[in-house]
């Protein structure tokens, strides 16, 4: 695999607006079509996807392993940070249908968003730690989003759910949601332009991103994930 300098995350990520449960009406998605700025970023967006893809994934996994940029070692200040969006799925435990807008109100939250087998391996390089020193906290929880928007892995994943209980601790299921929602629109403002690699997001008790990372974790990673987490925790 190359190696080259990895830069660190520049800038916030997530949504501008708070994530909500409820649908959008016609006169805000008429509103939206009428927006010459989010027009404009429509077709950015259309061109970018179009300049990527499935082997461009492949290709970026030679190069650092995947890894496009390296964690903060603070907290993005809340004034700064932005909003974690709306991901709709259903339970592991019981595929009742879930919404991480009501999931991550009022709980200091580690979201983890998983597409792959290697994804996982990613995952579980930064939480380990984090899951081990705030487990009993009431103010805590560990989110895992299993993320397959491509029909056919959407359908195995569907099929083999058995199996997939049999390998997530019952206590996680809970919090545990099978989704194939469209993240089209959503990729580049969460920093999710890999799907090949897993991602994990510090989410705060306002639902703002306060920390991200992806891929392999480096130790000092792991680290400021825990004590970032300790921060939020201790407020």
């Amino acid at each position: 695999d190359k190696q080259t300098p990895i830069s660190p995350l520049r800038r916030p990520l997530g949504v501008p607006d708070l994530p909500t449960t409820q649908k959008r009406t016609f006169a805000e998605k008429t509103a939206d079509f009428l927006n010459q700025d989010k027009q404009l970023e429509k077709r950015r967006h259309l061109v970018r996807e179009a300049s990527t893809g499935y082997f461009y994934d492949l290709h970026m996994m030679r190069v650092n392993g995947g890894k496009i940029w390296m964690a903060p070692q603070v907290l993005i200040r809340e004034e700064k940070a932005l909003y974690f969006p709306n991901i709709t799925g259903s339970r592991l435990d019981n595929g009742v249908k879930e919404h991480t807008a009501s999931i991550c109100a009022g709980k200091v939250s580690v979201v983890a968003i998983l597409t792959t087998q290697m994804s996982e391996v990613h995952v579980n390089s930064y939480v380990k730690r984090v899951n081990e020193r705030f487990r009993g906290h009431p103010g805590y929880q560990f989110v895992q989003i299993n993320l397959q928007e491509n029909v056919l892995k959407a359908i195995l994943v569907n099929v083999f759910l058995s199996s997939l209980r049999s390998k997530v601790p019952l206590n996680l299921q809970t919090r545990y949601l099978v989704t194939r929602q469209n993240m089209d629109y959503l990729r580049e403002q969460i920093g999710m332009t890999n799907n090949r690699i897993g991602y994990v997001y510090l989410v705060d008790e306002n639902m703002k991103i306060r920390w991200a990372a992806c891929a392999d974790a480096w130790a000092e990673e792991e680290a400021a994930l825990v004590r970032c987490a300790g921060v939020l925790l201790s407020r």
